[in-house]
Parts: structure tokens; sequence; C-alpha cells
């Protein structure tokens, strides 16, 4: 459903103002406000050009995720592409082709993934930290190459997302690569959560972005990320997909880890959801079989599934059943709105906002809700339920979190595809090498 203008105004003059900030810049002047927020308002009905900055040069926005590549033009509200973060080379060369498939050396993306049983796969990225930069090469030469993007990289501005805690040693290769192997005319690397919240029209809040590799909670003030509130939690998509695995195999159902692993990842995306009451879903699957869905298997088998549905997210909440050693999402987040300053505590409980493909879970929200107002209870009211009725939280869970970070992106590149000092150039690369960085953390000049 989209956004209201009216409702997308407001938003916007938050918007503006977070993004000004976000490049050091002390914002527009006011005779300019309503062209910025006719830039936004653009961008935010899926505008279906280009964008380019003053000079003709394409914008783009690149967001790696531990799951998936989600890349498109600066401008529109839904990546031109999405593909799976994964490589993969033969494991035996039996045949010249599957299907319509020609097996390659090296398989990447959607090939790779139709065809992980005939390959020996691998993610570049775990827990969303890059661990394998020569298969994160290949990722990033997929994308900007003819396969995706097709482009004259060294007429581009390139903005890249990163998680919250991202070594500096990651964002330097980034930079390498972007300069020395694509010649990228300019780059730009943005926290994932703070972009989150660009889409979602804040200022202020808390992210809880959840994808295939890591969950990461971020506080966020003024559109500054709080690094030392940030918290992680190494549980996320993948993880729920394995655990499936290891569940219905109990059930009496067999699946490769490996060769099955798409499959079950589908079977989640349809049928997983999280118990709002986990004591009283066990009871219904155990005495009835009024959870139960079937599903259909690629092969044509059906197989049924019951408190797999919920059992599988449950290690959200409750790390230890598949052998993590941490408290589960809910707590960590109270946990971590409760470590910043008291004055900043009331506005982080009323923006809390998910992002990520495994917070689109039927009940999640809820979950969270019910289990942080029970921790409030209990850790700050002292069990005093007349107090409780003051306590308000809200959770923001739009429907298109799984491309959030996208959208952010793409709105903040539009914006500021013609501000230099907002972007890291080549030449400066060229001339001061990696201490060209510094230009990210430092205020920049209006």
């Amino acid at each position: 459903m989209k956004t209201k203008p009216d409702i997308f105004v407001l938003h916007s003059l938050n918007s503006i103002r977070c993004l000004y900030q976000s490049a050091g810049l002390t914002g527009p002047p006011s005779c300019d406000c309503l062209r910025f927020i006719s830039s936004l308002y653009k961008a935010s009905f899926a505008i279906k050009f280009s964008s380019m900055d003053s000079q003709g040069r394409k914008i783009i926005v690149c967001d790696n995720g531990t799951g998936f590549v989600k890349c498109g033009f600066a401008g529109s509200n839904f990546p031109a592409h999405i593909f799976p973060s994964l490589v993969g080379r033969p494991i035996i060369r039996s045949t010249a082709k599957v299907g319509n498939i020609e097996i390659k050396d090296l398989m990447i993306g959607e090939e790779a993934s139709e065809l992980r049983s005939m390959l020996e796969v691998n993610y570049p990225m775990e827990n969303g930290i890059v661990r394998n930069w020569e298969d994160m090469t290949h990722l990033y030469d997929y994308t900007f190459g003819p396969a995706k993007m097709n482009l004259d990289t060294q007429n581009t501005r390139v903005l890249l997302t990163e998680p919250p805690m991202n070594p500096m040693k990651n964002r330097e290769k980034m930079i390498e690569l972007m300069f020395e192997k694509y010649q990228f005319h300019s780059c730009h690397i943005a926290i994932q959560a703070v972009l989150t919240l660009y889409a979602q029209g804040l200022v202020t809040g808390v992210v809880v972005d959840s994808g295939d590799g890591v969950t990461h909670f971020c506080p966020v003030y003024d559109g500054f990320s709080l690094p030392h509130l940030t918290r992680r939690l190494d549980i996320a998509g993948r993880d729920i997909t394995r655990y499936l695995i290891k569940l219905l195999l109990l059930r009496g159902y067999a699946f490769n880890h490996s060769a099955d692993f798409e499959t079950v990842r589908m079977l989640k995306e349809k049928l997983a959801y999280v118990a709002y009451d986990i004591e009283l879903e066990q009871k219904l699957a155990l005495d009835t079989t009024v959870l139960v869905e079937p599903y259909t298997l690629p092969d044509g088998r059906v197989i049924k599934v019951g408190g797999e549905r919920f059992g599988a997210p449950e290690a959200l909440f409750q790390p230890h059943l598949i052998n993590v050693d941490s408290v589960g999402v809910a707590e960590l987040l109270f946990n971590t709105i409760q470590a910043a300053d008291m004055d900043l505590r009331s506005d982080f409980y009323k923006h809390i906002v998910l992002s990520g493909g495994s917070t689109m879970y039927p009940g999640l929200p809820s979950r969270l809700e019910r289990e942080i107002k029970q921790l409030y209870l209990e850790r700050v009211l002292k069990g005093d339920t007349a107090a409780l009725s003051k306590f308000k939280i809200r959770i923001e869970d739009p429907p298109r979190r799984k491309h959030m970070v996208f959208m952010g992106g793409s709105v903040l590149a539009d914006i500021m595809k013609d501000k230099d000092e907002f972007w890291l150039l080549r030449e400066d690369y060229q001339e001061q090498g990696l201490r060209c960085l510094d230009k990210l953390l430092r205020p920049a000049k209006a």
C-alpha cells in the first residue's frame, strides 16, 4: 500500500534533516525544501528511469547481504536485481548442461542455487562479514557486469551498504576493489540499519535487522548510529532453515543440508510463523492436527508440516535450541534500549523498526511486544502492573521490510548524487589511498 502524499511529506521533512546530518551538512536552504521533498516523493513512488547526476553519471545502490544481493538504480523503490550471494563450482563435471543451464567452472547467483546439489557451494559472507574476498569479487563481477547491471563503472557512482560494527579491514577492502578493480567514479558506504530508518522516514529509533546471516539491534539517534549500544545475534535465516531441516528429519523426512537447502528455505518462507504463546502452540501441536499443513515438494511429493512451523523460528527467541549461548531477540532488544541514556529510551521504545527477510514471520511483532512488556514489567516496574499502562511501545513492521535497506539507500543516493562532499572520489583515493576513508567519519562542508 502506497504512503499517502501528505504523510509522505511529513516523513520527508524528517528524512531530509536526517540525510543531511549523515553527510555532515547543515541542510538545504528553506527555499530548496520543496525541491528535496519532491525528490524523495518521486523516489518513493517507483520511478522507472535510471538516476543520474548533473554530469550524466549513473547512480547505483548495491546492498550485498549474507544471503542475497540487491542492486539497482538510485531513485527507484525496488531493486532491479535480487539474487543469492552464492558461488558454486562443479564437484564432478559429468554433463555440459542441466535443463537450460550450462554447467560452467564458476556458477553464481540463481544458477548456482538451482544446481547446488551438483556444486561445491560457498557463501562469501558469514554473519554479515565478508570471509572470502575471492568469491566476493566474483559476486561483484556478476553484479556490475553484463549478467546484471552492465555498467560503465568509470562513469558511475556506487552506494554500498555494510552491517553495523563492520571491521575496518572489510571497509578498506571494499573501497580498494571499487576504485582499483572496478574504477568507479565515486563511492559511499552506509550502515544498513540507518538506511532502514531513512526508508521509514524516521531519524530516531531502534532497527532490528535480521537477514540471512546475522541479526543486529542498532539504535539510531538523529540520523547517527550509536555503535556503543549496537548488539548482534549470530542467528538469522540460514540458521533457522538448518534447524527446520533437523526438525523435519525428526518427523521422518530426510533432507540433504546442501542439496535440499533451497527447498526447505522456500517451505519455511511459506509456512513458518512465530508463536505468540509457545506453550499453547506446543500443546496444540501435540494434541491436535489443527496446525498441520501440506506442502508439495519440487519432485511432487507431499509432506505434512505441523509443530515445525513455529518450532524453527523459535530459535530466535530461544537460541539454546541451536546451541547458541545468548539471550533471545526480545531480551537483546530490551537490553539494548535499557543501556541507552534515560532520555532516549522512550523514543527508542516507540520507534522499533523491523527490517530484513527473517523479520517477515507472521506473529513476530506481537511476540516481541509481548515479551518486551513482560521484561519491562519485571525488571523496570518491579511487578507494578498499574504502571504498565503508561508504558508506550510501538513496533513498526513495514510490509516491504525485506528491501528496506535498498529503499533507504536509493533515496539517500538520489538526494546526494551531486554532492561531491558526500562521496569518496576515485581521484581522492589515488592521491590519499585508504586515508580517504576518513571523509566518511568527518563532517562534509556545505
